[in-house]
């Protein structure tokens, strides 16, 4: 009987069960980390005083740096979980840094996604620039998603990029049903199936960052997104997890270069992708 045949396949499994080890040590460091710094995340960022007095009229964005970048938080979180990925957005030049904060009862994706309308109105007119960046984690980013998409959002938001988001609905949000917003999540739920209608003239770049690790999006592909009606590039990232996408040195090196090709004009034709690896 020869044997030596059976050795590869062994040796990929054993690669994937040390890399999903790694990525779930990852995941579990980084949340005992972001239970620490969830107690500074509660109160609401103070916001500092920027761009033309009320009632001047908004000025193009061109000359005033990078667009302002919005980052919003998911379940149950808030805007702690940005910190690392805020200070590296801070150290390579981003001046216009708007952490938000939406809260835990929030029971209705669509009123969240109206509020962030309203955050966004608010961060404009203060900055005195006509669009916004957004990166949003998990739930965020479907927020984010429906105010762009829905509720014409995407005449103010450039580029949209998502981090772990349940584009498709994940199958994980069966363990928490009891939250109305997270039966909103779950595949084929109203909101899910409004995403799919078509968006013709969609204004604004996605850009989707998925992980083949995520635990918290079953299966792991429904953190893609696919619509035939928007501007898409899906970006694959291996060995991380959930709750590393927010605050991983690839990730955030791959969310800046989004964002600056969202500056220079560079749009992905849809359905293109691209791959991060931080094994």
């Amino acid at each position: 009987m020869r044997v030596l045949p059976f050795f590869p396949p062994c040796l990929r499994l054993v690669r994937l069960s040390a890399t999903l080890l790694r990525a779930t040590m990852l995941d579990l460091a980084i949340l005992a980390g972001h239970l620490l710094l969830y107690p500074s995340g509660i109160a609401p960022e103070r916001r500092s005083p920027a761009g033309p007095p009320t009632g001047a009229p908004l000025l193009p964005t061109a000359g005033l740096g990078h667009p302002p970048v919005v980052l919003l938080h998911g379940f149950i979180d808030n805007r702690s979980v940005f910190v690392v990925l805020r200070r590296s957005l801070s150290r390579h030049g981003w001046r216009h840094l708007e952490s938000l904060n939406y809260s835990p009862l929030t029971c209705d994706i669509r009123a969240a996604a109206d509020l962030l309308g309203r955050h966004i109105d608010e961060i404009r007119t203060r900055t005195g620039h006509r669009q916004v960046d957004i990166v949003g984690h998990s739930l965020g980013g479907l927020i984010a998603r429906y105010y762009v998409q829905r509720l014409g959002g995407d005449t103010h938001v450039r580029t949209l990029v998502t981090l772990g988001t349940p584009h498709s609905g994940t199958l994980a949000a069966q363990l928490m049903s009891a939250h109305p917003v997270v039966r909103q999540m779950h595949p084929g739920s109203d909101v899910i199936e409004e995403l799919r209608r078509p968006a013709p003239g969609c204004r604004t770049r996605f850009v989707s960052f998925w992980s083949d690790l995520d635990h918290a999006m079953i299966p792991a592909e429904t953190a893609r997104l696919e619509h035939p009606d928007l501007i898409v590039h899906n970006v694959h990232v291996t060995g991380i997890g959930h709750l590393a996408l927010p605050v991983h040195p690839a990730v955030a090196a791959g969310v800046r270069q989004a964002l600056q090709c969202g500056e220079e004009g560079v749009d992905a034709a849809p359905g293109t992708s691209g791959a991060v690896s931080v094994a």
